[in-house]
């Protein structure tokens, strides 16, 4: 297995650079700079071509491209034009709030997804089945967007179960436990609306492949030799019917990280996905190269944690 790890490691060095070169050539090609917003009537030209020479922004590309590639190899991504920081400090402030958010959605996202897809597969054609797949059906439909303004307004601003915005009530000391239950409470609506839209895939998966193992000869075999129902669902059917939802663990887990622009916008939450935005509205390349980079390469790596838990899971499939 560690032959496989290394090989897949050395294979995403070219996989960086390839996407580095596509991440700096998209944001030299977006209208405009960071300081075109500076532009009035009484910015007089060349005070902003003296903040442009400054920056580098009139040197060759490729003096740029490798200029930039050299900093970030240090660790530095340069100064955001909008918060004047360091763009590690920025990404760093908000990269907490964004992991807690990925990793409540995705412990959601299975607490519902597998026992659903257990269910629906156990109980093909049932009533049971049949609402399982109405929920996927729908969950599928519904745009993220308008299912979580469904439920802003529901559970936020009717009810007034949960905050309507922000990552913690303010005033509270970071690292004490009334910030951490805080920022909890906080993350619960707008986890619970991602990972309620995040179950189909799951769910369908599960659900076929505990249709097709129930008709495998290993699972006949233990129900002759009579084994319990219970023990054959749990340890042959359930624990292969689970290979292809291991296989995209990886990817729920990048997918999460990256994909989750839309609802902190809606919830106005502190992360990355909410910066991300904001660095666009504004031109903040050296934010925006950073936060692409980043989430690219958390994909590369999403892709390893798949295959290395494929190799677990199954050893059959390890690459020797």
């Amino acid at each position: 297995m560690w032959k496989t790890i290394l090989r897949r490691v050395l294979l995403m060095i070219p996989q960086i650079i390839i996407l580095s070169v596509l991440v700096f050539a998209l944001a030299k090609a977006m209208p405009g700079d960071p300081f075109t917003g500076m532009i009035t009537p009484q910015t007089p030209p060349e005070a902003l071509e003296a903040l442009r020479e400054r920056a580098g922004l009139n040197d060759p590309l490729p003096v740029q491209y490798f200029r930039w590639v050299g900093n970030a190899l240090k660790g530095d991504f340069g100064i955001s034009y909008t918060y004047q920081r360091a763009v590690t400090t920025q990404i760093g402030q908000r990269l907490p709030n964004t992991i807690w958010l990925s990793l409540m959605t995705l412990i959601l996202t299975y607490l519902i997804s597998l026992p659903l897809g257990l269910l629906a597969g156990r109980y093909q054609n049932s009533w049971i089945d049949k609402i399982i797949v109405i929920y996927t059906f729908l969950t599928y439909s519904i745009p993220l967007f308008v299912f979580a303004l469904l439920l802003l307004w529901l559970f936020g601003y009717t009810l007034q179960w949960f905050p309507t915005r922000g990552s913690a009530a303010g005033g509270l000391t970071p690292g004490t436990t009334a910030f951490f239950f805080s920022r909890l409470y906080h993350i619960i609506l707008p986890s619970f609306t991602m990972a309620l839209l995040s179950t189909t895939g799951t769910v369908q998966y599960l659900r076929t492949g505990i249709i097709d193992a129930k008709s495998q000869d290993y699972v006949r075999t233990a129900r002759s030799k009579g084994v319990p129902e219970k023990v054959v669902y749990n340890k042959h059917i359930f624990r292969n019917a689970l290979l292809p939802i291991v296989s995209f663990i990886g990817y729920d887990i990048t997918g999460l990280i990256a994909g989750s622009v839309f609802i902190e916008q809606i919830f106005s939450y502190s992360g990355m996905g909410n910066l991300f935005v904001q660095a666009i509205q504004s031109r903040d390349y050296s934010v925006i190269t950073a936060l692409v980079l980043l989430f690219g390469i958390a994909t590369l790596f999403g892709t390893l944690i798949s295959d290395i838990a494929m190799s677990i899971v199954d050893p059959r499939i390890r690459i020797q």
